[in-house]
């Protein structure tokens, strides 16, 4: 091989490699700064809302004969003659199985080239969540609409699980993790012909947990709408401050000729 074609030949190598490093370009950026914030806050929200959760008092029987559901909004009204057992197993499926979607990203050349960084994203925004859901419940201590219904034995009426109507955890965990997955995919797979499915699917499936979770007698509406408002928030934004350009979005392309190498820039 001449030095001409050595030449030719090492333009073309570098010309895919830097094709390659251009087309796997990770859209977002951890920093320590930005991480120590996220995880600090989510660890700390957590362990305020652990301890939160130790101070409600339980329900008294004389305190449960005195609850009026008068007292409960006309929407709200409407969840307290329910009670399924059924409803409630089905709706712990959906909040399990919400939970497999960061794998998903495994299953994709570029997002599995960056599972760590996805994972890194995901803890953070599945503890901050948490944190959150906990604290709300502590902080309102609000009765579950089962507590309102009389055909529901007395020992579940007094059980600190009670007082945790508001927000619907069930609603807000399977939001972050469904929204997360659709803001991850899109910032990867922005051209993709699967994103109006994917934000589709991250849509409902929170919608339909919300609505066994009424069902089951354990939320109000306005518990899972919280919820479900809480849990897509914090879903999106925790990868959208994440959010860095790519190469390609910076207007950076790279042709590679026979015996030419373009690299061009375009703002």
């Amino acid at each position: 091989m001449n030095r001409k074609k050595k030449y030719l030949f090492s333009l073309c190598l570098l010309g895919i490699s830097l094709s390659s490093s251009l087309f796997s370009q990770t859209p977002y950026a951890l920093t320590l700064k930005k991480e120590l914030i996220f995880a600090g806050s989510g660890l700390g929200s957590m362990g305020l809302g652990a301890y939160l959760r130790t101070l409600p008092k339980l329900f008294t029987p004389n305190e449960l004969r005195s609850l009026d559901p008068d007292d409960i909004n006309a929407l709200d009204r409407l969840a307290i003659a329910n009670y399924s057992m059924e409803a409630d197993q089905v709706s712990n499926v959906f909040l399990i199985g919400a939970h497999v979607s960061p794998f998903l990203f495994l299953a994709g050349k570029q997002s599995r080239a960056h599972i760590g960084q996805i994972m890194v994203m995901y803890g953070e925004a599945a503890t901050l969540n948490l944190g959150l859901t906990v604290i709300t419940k502590s902080l309102f201590h609000r009765p579950r609409p089962f507590v309102f219904n009389s055909a529901v034995p007395e020992e579940v009426k007094l059980s600190r699980n009670a007082k945790a109507s508001f927000v619907s955890g069930h609603a807000s965990m399977v939001a972050l993790n469904t929204f997360f997955f659709a803001k991850v995919f899109s910032d990867y797979y922005p051209h993709s012909k699967w994103k109006p499915l994917v934000w589709g699917a991250a849509a409902t499936i929170p919608a339909v947990t919300a609505y066994l979770r009424i069902a089951a007698g354990k939320h109000y509406p306005t518990d899972v709408l919280a919820g479900y408002a809480l849990g897509a928030a914090v879903g999106i934004l925790v990868p959208h401050f994440h959010r860095t350009q790519t190469l390609a979005e910076k207007g950076i392309s790279l042709g590679v000729g026979y015996n030419s190498l373009r690299l061009s820039w375009r703002f």
